[in-house]
């Protein structure tokens, strides 16, 4: 079928052995590649209520119809497994390089099932995937470990065109549940512990190599496409905003909002927000664009720190959550020092949201005397010692490893602990942007804000904050179609670029599937069903769906607040509207 290689590359750790299927048409009809074809290969491969870390759970990389392609925005890949931070499936997402190295291997999706006997590294071609002993790579940081996966692995000889590795770190290794996936140094597969799943099967990096393109439906088509977005961009103000000052422009925006969450959720504002802004970034170091392949956005910022004791330190970021979870949750008032903490995240290959939000959390246990460590909001240097800790498992390292639902229990400070489903939101306040309160509520991978991105629509005025009312029509259209971007793969900053009318077009052009409106919220339908069952089978149950206590608190100074009432209004509404029943089964 066009857009699709028809190829699914199953391999066995266990065994050392691997396999090449054929996707099955009517699958691709019904969910699409990305997210569809590996929602449906988890729910159909993976044996039900099975540990996150059993050998069994399968671990799923997968690219889209339009990678590879002219299409802007397309150079991306889904990681999808069983969460070992949540217990309910989950799915995340990078971009920067390496996604079309992926996809050149010449497979709609690699599943990877067993568990290796020692370390071990993949190195995956459109032939099939050949195993590496990876014993000298083990405890090598996420930069050291792609150089050497690159360095030793790559098969110079072969002709392939695209090449790229995949690694974790030490984090990934000691099964911190909230270990990332990375690659491009700093791209990562950032949420819900992929990286565990991949440390527990003992497989520190993987190497994709290959020359193969997709078949599509219409070049032409595909190509006038690209040329057109590109002229329609030129000016557009979205796509100038993230060009210039990058996600870090959302601390401004989120203060003056009051939905900035900061002190561990107590307040929706930090007095000294200007420190840590887009300004401060851009005035105190030395930032540089950087994009993925096929953007025209770059909304990453390369920066070098200019002066004081990280003087040279080069990263790409710190993006807006990283910000927020540091400055905000920690109250860190220096930009250079977060992209400090970023950086520790980064090398041991760690979620800087949940991370920041843990660190946050064991500040308030400090402060109500549930443990010793010596601790405080501000604290930069301590702050980096439980991190090292937290990916070494040492000390009270070992307990926030282990996740903020346990954590919360072991200290008694479940009153406060701010989740949904055992994964920490990001940085838009649902007390203030009630939306945002449905979208974390309601997400399959827990309190998720790129599942819908719903701020953008309470904050650009198309919905009041506030209201309730309707909210959930409205919601829905923005999570229908982002999971669209999802079976595609596509970049969550092109959404003001690809309505319903360009999503038509473009999967018309590279598929030749029937793209109308109604024929993709069916599909969209159909992909979150799927996954919801997904859910039910591994024992989701309705206050799995509900905010925590810590979040129907007030906002300390504004006194912004979300009700229960209000919550079970949009809930019901939700999944009314999703033709579920009203315990949210479909």
């Amino acid at each position: 079928m066009h857009g699709f290689y028809g190829r699914i590359l199953k391999v066995d750790l266990s065994k050392k052995s691997f396999a090449i299927d054929k996707v099955d048409e009517e699958v691709i009809r019904t969910y699409l590649g990305g997210k569809g074809l590996a929602s449906w290969l988890l729910y159909e491969l993976n044996p039900g209520g099975i540990d996150p870390f059993d050998p069994a759970n399968c671990l799923i990389f997968a690219t889209g119809p339009v990678t590879g392609s002219n299409i802007w925005g397309s150079c991306r890949y889904g990681v999808y497994t069983k969460s070992p931070q949540t217990g309910f499936y989950t799915e995340s997402y990078s971009g920067g390089r390496v996604p079309e190295a992926i996809d050149a291997a010449g497979f709609d999706a690699i599943v990877i099932q067993g568990s290796s006997d020692g370390a071990t590294v993949l190195a995956v071609h459109p032939e099939g995937v050949e195993f590496h002993d990876g014993k000298e790579l083990w405890g090598l940081n996420t930069y050291q470990a792609e150089d050497a996966v690159n360095e030793r692995f790559t098969r110079k000889d072969s002709g392939f065109k695209r090449a790229g590795a995949v690694v974790i770190g030490p984090a990934g290794e000691n099964l911190v549940r909230f270990a990332v996936i990375e690659n491009d140094y700093w791209r990562s597969a950032g949420r819900t512990g992929v990286g565990a799943v991949m440390g527990s099967k003992k497989l520190k990096g993987i190497l994709f190599q290959g020359d193969r393109e997709r078949p599509l439906y219409d070049l032409k088509a595909v190509r006038e496409f690209a040329k057109r977005l590109a002229a329609l961009a030129k000016d557009h103000p979205g796509v100038k905003a993230y060009k210039t000052m990058g996600t870090p422009q959302m601390v401004k925006i989120m203060n003056k909002a009051n939905a900035f969450p900061t002190r561990y959720w107590a307040e929706g504002s930090y007095e000294h927000w200007e420190k840590i802004s887009a300004d401060a970034l851009h005035q105190r170091c030395d930032v540089k664009p950087h994009a993925c392949l096929k953007c025209l956005m770059a909304c990453g910022r390369m920066t070098t720190v200019r002066e004081g004791r990280h003087a040279g330190l080069k990263l790409e970021g710190p993006e807006y959550e990283t910000i927020y979870a540091f400055g905000g949750l920690c109250l860190i008032d220096s930009i250079e020092e977060i992209a400090y903490l970023n950086t520790i995240c980064d090398r041991v290959g760690m979620d800087t949201i949940s991370a920041g939000n843990l660190c946050a959390f064991a500040i308030e246990a400090r402060k109500r005397g549930k443990i010793e460590y010596p601790i405080d909001y501000g604290d930069v240097d301590a702050i980096a010692g439980l991190l090292i800790m937290i990916a070494t498992r040492s000390d009270i390292g070992d307990v926030l490893a282990r996740g903020i639902r346990y954590a919360a229990e072991k200290w008694d400070m479940e009153d406060i602990a701010v989740h949904v489903k055992g994964l920490e939101p990001a940085g838009y306040d649902p007390r203030v942007l009630k939306g945002m309160a449905l979208g974390y509520a309601t997400s399959d991978r827990g309190a998720c804000h790129l599942r819908s991105t719903f701020y953008k629509a309470e904050l650009s005025g198309m919905i009041k904050p506030d209201q309730i009312e309707g909210k959930a029509e409205l919601f829905i259209d923005f999570e229908d179609r982002l999971t669209i971007f999802d079976t595609l793969i596509l970049c969550r900053f092109y959404r003001d670029l690809y309505p319903w009318e360009e999503l038509e077009r473009m999967i018309q052009a590279v598929t030749g599937l029937d793209a109308g409106k109604e024929a993709l919220r069916s599909k969209a339908a159909a992909v979150s069903t799927l996954v919801r069952r997904f859910n039910l089978r591994e024992g989701l149950t309705p206050q799995d769906d509900r905010l925590p206590k810590g979040l129907h608190r007030e906002l300390e100074k504004t006194g912004h607040r979300i009700r229960e009432d209000e919550m079970e209004f949009m809930l019901r509404d939700y999944y009314r509207l999703r033709g579920w029943d009203e315990m949210g089964r479909p």
